[in-house]
């Protein structure tokens, strides 16, 4: 019979172990650890501050994740997939359909999950082997893993075209007739003779032979380039070409950072002449610039006759503290300004004499009769500081007509001889206006140093500190005034030269005065008397300043207001995950309560920061539209005050200073404090605050509504690979608007010069430029009827754009029916 075997079947062997599939897991669930261990402890660091907890769960799913993949468990893709889903559902709860945002938080855990799909990874499980099969092995795990990771692909192609931070609108057109209406301002529409094209500082030209319809066609009609770069042995940082030029018949007048003075051939850009000012001694400067030129026409009424020939003038302020006066035809000193000299000596009168530590970046006012005067002082280096005194001159000898001090406000009258002006008084570093009908200079003022303590300030100095001072153009006394921050200690300087224009206010046409302000609000003002047209409230503000200091229980708002909503949290934001995390521990760690937190030895976040919402290139205003094209900036900065021991000691190190060289800064020598400051920013180097950090904006200067609000701008020139991603980028130089409807700005932190339409702010037309353009355009027109718009490239030494030294303009092209008759 036959015989058969009933002993169990023997089992086939188990499947040996991939060495190399081993070693894979190993290496996946590796680099999952050791992303998830530094995520977890910091993720409850941040929840010990009371922060988010999705750290701390993401780093702990990261991980068990790790561990499972380590030991080739198909769990380790489900508990992914779970992270993945968890992240997208907490990104759009906290950032919704926002693309940067949404990209930061979820950038990191969707570019892992895509690895952990790859064959690389999913060859370690052995699919057809026990346990791997079904839905809750490796199969399901890389479903569910698909699934979400495709959800989270949907959720980014909707945000990309979705734009949370647009504001669509439409600028009123202006009624017929409009332009006709507009008082002329005396200087021909087809030149530029003051900074903000007149003494008015509108920033705004009449010409308006470039449209919305022809804009694109724009293209390079000259370049210049002066040979004055940043870099020269005792340069400063801040080394910077922020001129914008002048335009009086067909030459235009510029100076460049090291003081020279240029005359172009305004058709050509052919050079004229040169003028070297022959700076005097070696200056440590905190900055070295020239914003541009003041320009005095040829005097109506006759006056005597000079042995200069100067019946015109150009008048530049110098690094050393002088103001020269040129002739425009020849570029050689007016001797018979300034005592045969050519020149007057701002150091005449001021306190602390320390060359380098007083000088004028912005130009003077010109008036029929007199040139008024302001100047910078060294920002928080001592309590022994120069005076911020504002000084007019005669036009024509230079003398000395008086001197309104904010540390003594109540004279004007030159000083006594033996006499000086108030030490470390508030002073005008940015351009005023001039309203010769009204009789009234008007001079935006900055704080007293320090910025950031205040505590020993007498009353004059909080009455007129961050303030726009109207100041009678005759005597120099005050004919009012305008606080736009009380007790400042947060550098918010008045930055801006006011625009002057007139308003139609409720049918009436009133004369009114537009400042805007490095904390975001825009203050329009009845220039006769300082009255808001637009009302201005008191906020209640944040109290407990430092020790033997106070803060002001409220400060004012305008109703035409960018100031930008207070940050959270939510609001933090890095290139990933992990940077995003390290802003939120600083942003919890450091003082905030909103706008206005006053400096503390903790470390206060100051939003809007230092850098201005509005900086010295001010804004635009459109007295036909009765509007301003504007450009915000958002930048978060950290103040952190630091106790100081005694007047002697370095307590804010810097780099080994050259010999004779200023102290460094911040030191506040003579204050209970030095101050740390610095702009809110990542490990990378990038803002901690999610963008958009800068934008073009439309506003109605007579009702304060924003009309439209675009970001501006890309990270080309920021990033460390030339990526166009347009995110919203920080912008200092000012806008130019034209009568043809159409702006311009150069000074947005990528290398370009673009072209908007003011009544919906759309982008019009840009091009390339060979450097940063932080200067303010001008435009004008020449003898054969073209249109040009100058824009000077030369980058900004603190910001870090490409250095330069060109001058550039841009026409539309030579057409038959704009070429002159032969």
């Amino acid at each position: 019979m036959p015989s058969y075997n009933t002993a169990p079947p023997v089992p086939p062997p188990p499947n040996p172990v991939d060495p190399l599939k081993r070693r894979t897991a190993w290496a996946a669930g590796l680099v999952l650890l050791v992303l998830g261990v530094p995520l977890l402890l910091a993720g409850f660091w941040l929840v010990v501050l009371g922060g988010s907890s999705y750290y701390l769960l993401a780093g702990l799913g990261f991980v068990l994740a790790g561990v499972l993949l380590a030991r080739r468990s198909p769990a380790g893709l489900w508990i992914f997939a779970l992270l993945v889903g968890g992240t997208l559902a907490w990104a759009l709860w906290e950032a919704g359909l926002d693309w940067w945002p949404l990209a930061a938080r979820g950038g990191v855990v969707f570019v892992i999950g895509l690895f952990l799909m790859t064959r690389w990874v999913t060859r370690t499980w052995p699919i057809n082997s026990i346990g791997h099969e079904g839905f809750l092995g490796a199969r399901g795990g890389r479903w569910a893993l698909g699934s979400v990771l495709g959800a989270f692909l949907i959720a980014a192609v909707v945000a990309g075209f979705h734009d949370d931070n647009r504001l669509v609108g439409m600028q009123p057109l202006p009624p017929m007739g409009a332009a006709a209406a507009v008082p002329g301002d005396g200087v021909p529409p087809d030149e530029w003779h003051a900074y903000g094209r007149t003494g008015h500082g509108q920033r705004y030209s009449p010409l308006a032979q470039i449209t919305p319809a022809n804009v694109k066609s724009l293209a390079l009609a000259w370049e210049y380039r002066t040979g004055d770069m940043r870099g020269r042995p005792g340069d400063p940082q801040e080394t910077t070409f922020e001129v914008t030029p002048l335009k009086v018949g067909n030459r235009l007048f510029f100076c460049t950072p090291h003081q020279s003075v240029i005359a172009l051939d305004a058709t050509t850009g052919a050079e004229i002449w040169r003028f070297n000012p022959e700076i005097q001694g070696q200056l440590a400067l905190q900055h070295l610039t020239c914003r541009g030129l003041s320009y005095q026409p040829p005097a109506t009424m006759p006056v005597p006759a000079t042995s200069d020939g100067c019946t015109a003038k150009l008048f530049m302020p110098t690094a050393d503290g002088r103001v020269i006066a040129l002739s425009p035809d020849s570029g050689k000193p007016c001797t018979a300004f300034g005592g045969g000299k050519g020149q007057i000596d701002l150091w005449a009168g001021m306190p602390n004499l320390k060359p380098g530590a007083y000088y004028s970046t912005s130009p003077v006012v010109v008036s029929s009769r007199l040139i008024i005067v302001g100047g910078t002082v060294l920002d928080n280096v001592s309590t022994k500081e120069q005076s911020g005194v504002i000084r007019a001159f005669d036009i024509n000898t230079g003398a000395l007509v008086w001197a309104w001090d904010s540390g003594r406000p109540d004279s004007s009258a030159p000083l006594k001889p033996g006499e000086s002006y108030t030490a470390n008084s508030p002073n005008s570093w940015s351009i005023s206006s001039v309203d010769e009908a009204l009789g009234m200079v008007y001079v935006p003022l900055g704080n007293q140093p320090p910025d950031q303590w205040g505590g020993n300030r007498s009353p004059a100095v909080e009455t007129y500190s961050s303030s726009v001072v109207a100041l009678d153009l005759a005597t120099g006394k005050v004919r009012w005034n305008f606080q736009t921050v009380h007790h400042d200690l947060w550098d918010y300087d008045v930055p801006a030269q006011p625009s002057l224009l007139d308003l139609n206010i409720g049918g009436n046409k009133v004369p009114a005065l537009v400042q805007p302000t490095k904390q975001g609000e825009i203050f329009v003002l009845d220039r006769r008397t300082g009255t808001p047209l637009l009302p201005v409230t008191e906020v209640p503000a944040p109290q407990g300043a430092a020790q033997g200091d106070r803060s002001a229980p409220t400060q004012p708002k305008s109703a035409l207001s960018f100031n930008p909503p207070p940050l959270t949290g939510r609001d933090m934001w890095g290139a990933t995950m992990f940077d995003q995390l390290y802003c939120r521990i600083a942003f919890h760690r450091l003082r905030y309560e909103g706008r206005f937190t006053p400096p503390s030895t903790q470390g206060t976040l100051v939003y809007p920061g230092n850098f201005g919402v509005f900086n010295w290139g001010g804004v635009a205003v459109d007295p036909v539209r009765q509007m301003a094209f504007t450009t915000p900036t958002y930048l978060a900065f950290v103040s952190q005050l630091v106790p100081r021991a005694d007047d002697t000691s370095l307590m804010v190190q810097g780099k080994q200073r050259p010999e004779g060289s200023l102290p460094s800064l911040n030191e506040n020598f003579g204050a209970p404090f030095a101050v740390k400051l610095s702009a809110f920013l990542s490990p990378l180097g990038i803002p901690c605050q999610a963008p958009p950090w800068g934008y073009v904006a439309g506003a109605d200067l007579t009702t304060g509504t924003i009309a439209w609000q675009h970001k501006n701008g890309t990270v080309r020139d920021l990033s460390p690979l030339p990526l166009p991603f347009r995110m919203g980028v920080p912008s200092l130089g000012g806008p130019l608007a034209t009568a043809g409807g159409v702006a311009f700005l150069s000074g947005a932190l990528d290398d370009y010069v673009r072209a908007y339409d003011v009544n919906n702010g759309n982008e019009l037309w840009k091009s390339r430029l060979p450097a940063g353009g932080q200067a303010t355009p001008m435009s004008y027109a020449v003898a054969d009827g073209r249109q040009f718009v100058i824009v000077v490239a030369g980058g900004h030494g603190s910001l870090g754009t490409r250095a330069g030294d060109y001058v550039r303009a841009y026409a539309l092209p030579l057409t038959g029916a704009s070429r002159p008759a032969p």
